[in-house]
């Protein structure tokens, strides 16, 4: 135990979403907003949405119960599960002790870890929890399990279509695949009032949302920063967009992404010597003396910049963003998502060996930069290959969604809004287009206990 395990990150990955979705042209029309409002201005295309069925619980023993059956995981190789999530259905209680009913029949109940939670970022803090614990004196030779599950919907009116759902499963180890670079990622963390949850009987958020832009972009500003200070601190290297393979995002909306891309380029140009900018930018002299902090809704800037960084973008980024326009954003999973994403967008060849560079975002506000060294090791028999291999139905699943009229979406969150936290309850919402493995909640008891089943795998254990 003298010294650290090797190569520890993300040995398996698993992603969940639900099996139904309203098209965001449809939803345009039915919301009588301009054509592309959603398409074009955010970027997204379908938007996943769940029924009163489905609650953060049940996404979270559906993504952990896929994970260990696909991979053969014995319960017991788990010593640690901790899961990130702002989706709170109980003061109290955690998510996490939910999921142990999947392990207590296995005798299993030395198990670390418990809820974390601060908006979108705390499936990442799980992550880092979750590698430290296994880089520590404290690690017991054991798995680490990371869960990242929500449920995101606001209220009826310009934020609805940036809502979807999801969960995504992450087991940590040594001699990972997706190895987490030790000792420079970056992180920014401050106070804001961007987005929060006072009211504990709603769903629904409390948004600034032109505040919230800028939050974001603040901390992608503030965290490239540091990461490049970090970077040439202890590896003498000077940090472009150049230093990355691929930039994975979270995702609030695409479009945002692509515009953290021109950020992340416009940083490259206050950082870069002068007596290069022309060569680089060509055309950017009016942009010299541009300040980072006074320049978020400078929209000629932003213009510019989107140019000069759009062959970054469609390389380095525009693969990634596959779960999230089809999806939605799914808050804590949204980066995984991403990450999840790129694995099955790329050859594996071009995966391999490659970095890739990850931006976590919650508001209120957490933010940290931090990469993923994936394994040069690609043939039929490496863990690369293997975790690359498990997703492969990734895409088939999401072309198997029901596609669920506008207003039946909108009847849906009018049927969660008006029993949310309701006690007893009695979930109507069909099952029959719930993807086989799927966990669902049966009732909810008059002590606000909650009963779930799951639908049947198929014979051959796939979905």
């Amino acid at each position: 135990m003298g010294s650290w395990p090797k190569d520890v990150g993300i040995v398996a990955l698993e992603i969940i979403f639900p099996s139904q979705y309203v098209d965001q042209t449809e939803l345009e029309e039915y919301d009588g907003v301009t054509a592309g409002k959603y398409t074009i201005g955010l970027g997204q295309q379908r938007m996943g949405f769940c029924s009163d069925r489905e609650d953060i619980n049940s996404l979270c023993l559906t993504v952990v119960k896929k994970l260990i059956e696909k991979h053969g995981i014995q319960y017991s190789d788990v010593g640690r599960l901790e899961v990130g999530t702002e989706t709170i259905i109980d003061k109290s209680k955690s998510v996490k002790t939910v999921l142990m009913q999947l392990f207590e029949p296995h005798g299993v109940t030395d198990l670390e870890g418990v809820d974390t939670t601060n908006a979108c970022y705390g499936g990442t803090a799980a992550l880092f929890n979750a590698v430290q614990w296994v880089e520590s004196s404290a690690w017991n030779g054991r798995y680490a399990l990371v869960v990242a599950g929500d449920i995101a919907v606001y209220a009826k009116g310009s934020a609805r279509p940036t809502g979807g759902a999801g969960a995504v499963a992450m087991l940590v180890g040594p001699n990972a695949p997706l190895v987490l670079d030790r000792g420079i990622r970056a992180t920014y963390i401050k106070h804001a009032y961007d987005f929060y949850k006072p009211d504990l009987t709603s769903e629904y958020p409390t948004v600034d949302g032109k505040l919230s832009i800028q939050c974001y972009l603040s901390a992608l500003d503030n965290c490239y920063q540091l990461f490049c200070k970090n970077v040439a601190k202890n590896y003498n290297i000077k940090v472009t967009l150049d230093y990355f393979d691929s930039v994975v995002f979270h995702s609030p909306y695409c479009k945002l992404v692509q515009k953290s891309v021109a950020r992340l380029a416009l940083n490259d140009f206050v950082n870069g010597p002068e007596n290069k900018r022309q060569e680089l930018f060509p055309g950017s002299e009016a942009y010299n003396n541009v300040s980072l902090s006074n320049s978020y809704f400078d929209r000629e800037l932003e213009k510019a910049f989107l140019g000069y960084s759009k062959e970054a973008f469609c390389k380095k980024t525009s693969p990634s963003l596959l779960i999230a326009s089809q999806v939605g954003n799914m808050y804590t999973p949204s980066l995984y998502g991403g990450l999840v994403s790129l694995l099955i967008s790329k050859d594996i060849f071009q995966l391999a060996g490659t970095k890739v560079g990850l931006f976590s975002y919650g508001s209120g506000l957490a933010a940290s930069l931090y990469t993923i060294s994936v394994s040069k090791d690609c043939n039929e028999a490496s863990p690369l290959f293997k975790l690359v291999s498990s997703l492969q139905q990734v895409k088939p699943l999401l072309q198997r969604r029901q596609k669920v009229a506008p207003e039946k979406f909108e009847a849906n969150l009018e049927l969660r809004e008006r029993n949310c936290h309701k006690a007893p309850y009695e979930p109507s919402g069909s099952i029959d287009h719930f993807f086989p493995g799927t966990y669902y909640l049966t009732k909810i008891d008059d002590l606000h206990r909650r009963f779930y089943d799951r639908i049947p795998v198929a014979a051959n254990g796939h979905a």
